[in-house]
């Protein structure tokens, strides 16, 4: 890693976070991997730290703007989810706002895999997708009884630009005799208000941290719905068993674990209401990250592509009710 003198507007926003005393020599490496945000390591004086920024226009194909202000809601996230599982999300070092970026904990790759490498790697830890969904809903429960998490995460706007329209108004627009269908689920994704949601809980923003799982990249941060991000994390263990040549059993396996471990922690209302929600919503997230704004990368042939919307098409017109029967028809897909 070659580091190098970050610009004048870093260094500044380095002093008023603190984070740089007088005459401290300042060096950067931008990092890779995410397409919402510029990160870079920082380090200064022997600390290491990371330092992000949000972009108004993210790095895909198609145009997708969204508003920076996710930066804040992004730290505010972290902080919270400290709050209520320490392990859970690395510590917010200093925001500054002017700047429209945050510094946080940098957490060592070499100690911290991540979760989608492992994935992708065919390492499926089934115990380890449970842990996911238990901290998820540990979470999830914190925030639906703190009175104060509504108005602090009142960002439908945002959570509009960066999820709703690419995932499910665009693929409604690709697909559109099920349009309807995509519209009426992001109405109702919109208008259920019921706990804090991360909105990209997904392999590539979660590490394997020795007390369990770390998650990251918590720009969606919305209070809403929070059986959408236990369907879009379930969505990319069915995503990962749609590659060629690859067994589907181990993902679907880490599918159930999560799912279970989840459910099992819902009491902030009915499970079966929570449930009924997130499994009629994950074949349209499906279908999503084949023909929405922003594709998975791993899947590179049509014959892949065609695998998923085959199944996900038919549960996108007569719902499921049930996760298992998500499960199900993947597992009988060919």
């Amino acid at each position: 890693m070659a580091l190098s003198e970050p610009p004048f507007e870093i260094k500044a926003a380095l002093r008023r976070m603190n984070l740089v005393g007088p005459g401290e020599s300042v060096r950067a490496v931008p990092l890779t991997g995410g397409v919402s945000s510029d990160i870079s390591l920082i380090e200064v004086g022997g600390r290491r730290f990371c330092l992000k920024r949000a972009l108004g226009r993210l790095k895909v194909a198609a145009l997708w703007e969204a508003p920076t202000s996710r930066n804040a809601a992004e730290a505010a996230w972290l902080r919270a989810a400290a709050g209520w599982l320490p392990q859970a999300a690395p510590a917010v070092l200093g925001e500054d706002a002017e700047a429209g970026l945050f510094a946080m904990e940098y957490l060592p790759p070499e100690d911290h895999p991540l979760w989608k490498a492992e994935l992708l790697a065919g390492r499926v830890d089934a115990d380890f997708a449970a842990a996911v969904g238990r901290d998820l809903a540990i979470i999830h429960a914190r925030s639906a009884a703190d009175p104060n998490i509504p108005a602090a995460f009142a960002h439908d706007e945002t959570f509009e630009a960066i999820r709703i329209e690419p995932y499910l108004r665009a693929t409604g627009r690709a697909h559109p005799a099920l349009a309807r269908r995509f519209e009426a689920l992001a109405a109702r994704t919109l208008a259920t208000k019921r706990a804090l949601v991360h909105g990209d809980v997904s392999p590539k923003n979660i590490l394997i941290g020795e007390r369990g799982p770390i998650f990251l990249d918590a720009e969606c941060a919305w209070f809403g719905d929070p059986a959408f991000d236990l369907a879009f994390c379930l969505n990319h263990l069915l995503l990962k068993g749609a590659r060629t040549g690859v067994a589907r059993e181990p993902y679907l396996a880490a599918f159930r674990a999560l799912a279970k471990s989840y459910l099992e922690s819902v009491v902030w209302e009915r499970e079966a209401i929570l449930e009924d929600r997130a499994a009629s919503l994950l074949p349209a997230l499906f279908l999503a990250r084949i023909d929405g704004k922003s594709p998975v990368e791993y899947l590179t042939s049509e014959a892949e592509r065609d695998l998923v919307r085959r199944c996900a098409i038919p549960l996108v017109v007569a719902p499921p009710r049930r996760l298992n029967e998500v499960a199900e028809a993947w597992s009988a897909a060919s």
